[in-house]
């Protein structure tokens, strides 16, 4: 059972940081790309939800282990013409048939799911042949002072955070997948600390 940390203290804090302005730019330079029946994994708050661009988009299915995140997500705002599906799941373990979804959209989760190399198993099985996997997701810094202190402050940082890690490697994992990048751009998140700051974002082909 969830301890009250988790039930309570742990969304509020998810909210704050999930919603910063630079955070929230780069969804917006990602979800709008989704198109055709597309998979959000670890929906969480439903922060997405309203960058969807409903003309290209047939419907939402959304998977998340926690049960307070989902029911934020099913009240979050959207265009109304959106579709949306909120689901008890986990990205190790999809809840959905092989070749069901055009794209999936994939922000900010790599990082705290269990394993990521099974859950982008699971998201090349459940994307139809040549779907698109659209990922933004912070990682492990390029520059060896930074990934220092990421390595120092992980272990804390895990356990205040919901299982979020610092130095999970992002474009590296999702190729070794078997998915074919086909764009990439990377950057240090501005007005946010170093070692939670570099952010890799693009789209793979499964």
């Amino acid at each position: 059972m969830p301890s009250f940390y988790e039930r309570r203290i742990l969304p509020r804090l998810l909210t704050c940081a999930c919603t910063s302005s630079p955070i929230m730019k780069q969804r917006a330079k990602i979800v709008p790309l989704a198109s055709g029946r597309v998979l959000e994994l670890g929906i969480g708050m439903g922060l997405n939800l309203a960058l969807y661009d409903a003309d290209k988009v047939e419907s939402v299915a959304g998977v998340d282990p926690a049960a307070e995140l989902r029911a934020l997500a099913q009240a979050a705002p959207r265009d109304p013409r959106l579709a949306v599906s909120v689901v008890e799941g986990t990205a190790e373990a999809l809840p959905f048939p092989d070749a069901s979804f055009d794209s999936i959209v994939c922000t900010f989760t790599l990082c705290s799911v269990q394993a990521p190399a099974t859950a982008l198993a699971e998201a090349r099985r459940v994307l139809k042949p040549g779907g698109r996997f659209l990922f933004c997701e912070h990682g492990l810094a390029p520059d060896a002072d930074v990934a220092k202190w990421q390595r120092r402050v992980e272990p804390i940082w895990k356990r205040l955070a919901g299982g979020c890690h610092l130095t999970r490697p992002v474009a590296g994992t999702i190729a070794a997948s078997g998915f074919s990048i086909q764009n990439l751009e990377t950057f240090y998140l501005p007005k946010t600390p170093k070692i939670a700051g570099w952010n890799e974002w693009g789209v793979a082909i499964a």
